[in-house]
């Protein structure tokens, strides 16, 4: 199977190109212009192209890849913006338009756990989705287009519902990689909230090495929460940075407000994700 990866330099993007090669694929892979490629995913073929907007072949372009591993979203970590579903929305929907159109069989797409709203507990698949921030309902809308798309167009869709990733390449300003950079500098203290939100973690290589199997297994697999299906802690998170740092710095809790638009505890359900990697 030939593979393109949009979003393939970015925090999650360099792990699935590293995964795809585990799986035997010379990916080709999708940056804009301007975009640095690090030297270890230099050997692959690139392709530079700006997906707001593509030239009119751009399907030729990509080398008329079978499938396509869509990560690529602009404007975060600003999850409120209006430009997701004013600027953001648009560009994406007409992207992957001309690229159905011209013939791409098979589309591994990245959604949110943001499109549950504030739901709480073990989220399914099945349920309602209620998002309530700008980037939840942008991406919700776009899983709903391409679904709608499907009825008149037939091809392969997963929508990769993704939950709380970390790891390497993270945005410097997440939980773990600011209290890491606290712990480096030597700080006493690290300013967090509370830390008693549940929330559903996991590494991103991992999360990568299931995006891999979802997009190669030819399937139309729908949408799959990728996730842990573990609900931990964010204080119980942090908690694990300092000791696997063996760090003595103390975390000042409940200095920082908890986010608005998330509920205190949500974990994903990913009985559907088993299912599909058992049947991978």
């Amino acid at each position: 199977m030939t593979v393109a990866v949009t979003g393939a330099v970015g925090f999650i993007g360099r792990h699935v190109v590293g995964q795809l090669e585990r799986a035997g694929q010379s990916p080709t892979l999708v940056c804009r212009p301007g975009a640095t490629v690090p030297e270890a995913m230099s050997h692959n073929r690139v392709v530079w192209m700006d997906i707001a907007d593509p030239p009119r072949n751009a399907y030729q372009q990509l080398g008329q890849p079978e499938a396509l591993m869509h990560l690529a979203w602009g404007g975060l970590p600003n999850y409120s913006s209006a430009h997701h579903l004013e600027q953001e929305l648009p560009v994406q929907r007409s992207f992957l338009d001309g690229l159905l159109a011209a013939g791409l069989e098979s589309l591994t797409a990245t959604g949110t756990c943001l499109e549950y709203g504030m739901q709480s507990g073990s989220l399914r698949e099945d349920l309602p989705t209620a998002p309530i921030t700008a980037y939840g309902r942008a991406k919700d809308e776009l899983r709903s287009h391409l679904q709608e798309l499907q009825r008149a167009q037939p091809f392969n869709l997963t929508w990769a519902r993704l939950f709380y990733l970390y790891g390497e390449g993270q945005a410097s300003g997440s939980l773990v990689p600011q209290l890491e950079a606290a712990i480096a500098r030597g700080d006493a203290t690290f300013d967090m909230s509370g830390g008693e939100q549940l929330r559903d973690y996991l590494p991103v290589e991992e999360a990568a090495g299931y995006l891999v199997d979802l997009a190669l297994n030819g399937r139309d697999n729908g949408v799959v929460n990728v996730c842990s299906g573990i609900p931990v802690s964010v204080l119980q998170l942090a908690e694990e940075v300092v000791a696997r740092h063996r760090s003595p710095i103390r975390l000042n809790l409940g200095h920082v407000p908890y986010p608005d638009y998330e509920p205190m505890a949500f974990w994903g359900d990913r009985a559907k994700l088993d299912r599909s990697l058992v049947a991978a």
